[in-house]
């Protein structure tokens, strides 16, 4: 009976520390977090019942497509458990990263999200701006947000284009602000502006007071930008950060031109955008790459500075095209479409 005891004894002490080590498994978070493939999504495509890049207006002259232009996403996941990381680490599809490199801890993360979300409304405006000017729109002092409450809310709106002040034809921001440092807050200001979708109009705006200046406050951003008569919204939440900017603007210049870009092929890709078309480096290429071929695609449009990462890690049958501009990103697609050879990683 004796040795029973013992043997059990002896099992139980040898199991303490697998218990042990089971429970820091479970129960333990690392300061790392995962990234990974994330979801792409087809800019020519919907989401939710709504075009992912959406034309409306009586002036919009919106062309079929076929093919997918996909913009790609890295996936991120926090608050692993040892036992999550290990795991994730082990499948060699994920990547462990210290925490600070993604949530700096001098900032909350409320802050980053909001911060992303600001940075995301800003990437789609310069894919607008970017495809617009690609497309030869005419430049025009444009609103790019109105402060609410403020002197011009409800009177114009972001995307209204301003032609003239107090009967004065504007041509350009410089001109548009010497004559707004000229005023003084009460001052009246007539603004002559077009609005997207609807009729030409006039506002009458009183102008507040700011203490940053000693001018009127007029309470619009306002900036030198292309300026079309239609709307194009973009219908995804934060996702991707501005590395979708690139693929937006493609979706765009795609809808309002005649022919399919990618020749009815699977096309995706990644890449900041400046409102003059100049595409930029991001984060998780490699990732983004194999979300992007397990999706279907065959041809994937790399940032030149993302190139030798890209290089790094190629998947089998996904093409890597070099892209430094929106006009180069159109050029290597119609080159591929008409069989020769585009710049390559």
């Amino acid at each position: 009976m004796g040795g029973v005891n013992r043997r059990i004894l002896t099992l139980l002490v040898a199991l303490v520390p697998l218990v042990a080590f089971g429970v820091l498994l479970s129960v333990v978070k690392v300061p790392f977090v995962s990234l990974g493939p994330g979801p792409t999504f087809d800019t020519l495509g919907e989401v939710e019942g709504k075009q992912v890049v959406d034309i409306e207006g009586p002036d919009a002259n919106v062309h079929p497509t076929t093919g997918h232009l996909n913009m790609t996403t890295v996936s991120q996941r926090d608050g692993l458990t040892l036992g999550q990381a290990l795991t994730l680490w082990m499948s060699g599809r994920e990547q462990l990263v210290p925490r600070d490199l993604v949530y700096p801890p001098d900032k909350s993360k409320d802050e980053i999200d909001e911060e992303n979300t600001a940075d995301f409304k800003s990437s789609e405006d310069s894919a607008e701006y970017a495809a617009l000017s690609f497309l030869k729109y005419p430049m025009a002092v444009t609103v790019q947000g109105v402060t609410d409450p403020g002197p011009s809310a409800g009177k114009l709106h972001d995307g209204d284009a301003i032609d003239g002040v107090n009967g004065k034809p504007v041509a350009n921001l410089d001109e548009f602000q010497a004559i707004l440092k000229a005023t003084k807050p009460g001052d009246t200001l007539v603004i002559d502006y077009r609005r997207k979708n609807a009729p030409a109009g006039v506002a009458t705006i009183t102008l507040g007071d700011n203490p940053d200046r000693d001018y009127g406050y007029l309470g619009i951003g306002v900036l030198d930008a292309p300026w079309a008569p239609f709307d194009i919204d973009f219908n995804l939440a934060n996702i991707g950060g501005p590395s979708a900017g690139l693929m937006f603007s493609l979706a765009v210049v795609d809808k309002l031109t005649t022919g399919d870009l990618n020749d009815g092929k699977f096309v995706a890709g990644t890449g900041t955008i400046t409102g003059d078309g100049k595409v930029g480096s991001i984060g998780g290429i490699t990732h983004k790459m194999l979300a992007a071929r397990e999706a279907g695609a065959t041809v994937f449009l790399v940032p030149a500075d993302n190139c030798t990462e890209a290089r790094s890690a190629p998947q089998d049958g996904l093409e890597l095209v070099k892209v430094e501009t929106l006009t180069g990103a159109v050029d290597a697609l119609h080159t591929l479409s008409a069989g020769g050879e585009p710049p390559r990683c």
